[in-house]
């Protein structure tokens, strides 16, 4: 039986991961799992981020000094992580999405292209 077409989840590149995340960062801190529901539920469940691909995006992004971490309690009151963007992550985030924008702006003029 074929796919619909319109259920299928598509994977992230890093880059663009990393950008989603600084992003969603930029709404509010959040636990990862609440990172991960957050971008699910923005991109209408277009988008899943599985906790293999996450996890290691916020070390990094950690370790760039664009997010960082604190331990809280979370809705169920347990024990979680929280990110949030930095002031350094904020300019990341800024330049990230203009280039995005050039870059998917580029893609879509060569696909309307006949």
């Amino acid at each position: 039986m074929p796919k619909d077409k319109t259920k299928e989840k598509s994977d992230l590149l890093q880059g663009t991961l990393d950008l989603l995340i600084l992003k969603t960062l930029s709404l509010a801190p959040m636990h990862g799992w609440g990172i991960s529901q957050r971008i699910q539920q923005m991109s209408k469940d277009v988008l899943q981020v599985n906790q293999g691909s996450l996890y290691p995006a916020l070390h990094r992004l950690q370790v760039q000094g664009w997010i960082q971490s604190e331990w809280g309690a979370s809705d169920n009151n347990r024990r979680a992580k929280f990110y949030e963007l930095t002031a350094s992550g904020r300019n990341r985030l800024r330049d990230e999405t203009r280039n995005w924008e050039r870059l998917s702006g580029a893609v879509v003029r060569i696909l309307q292209t006949s």
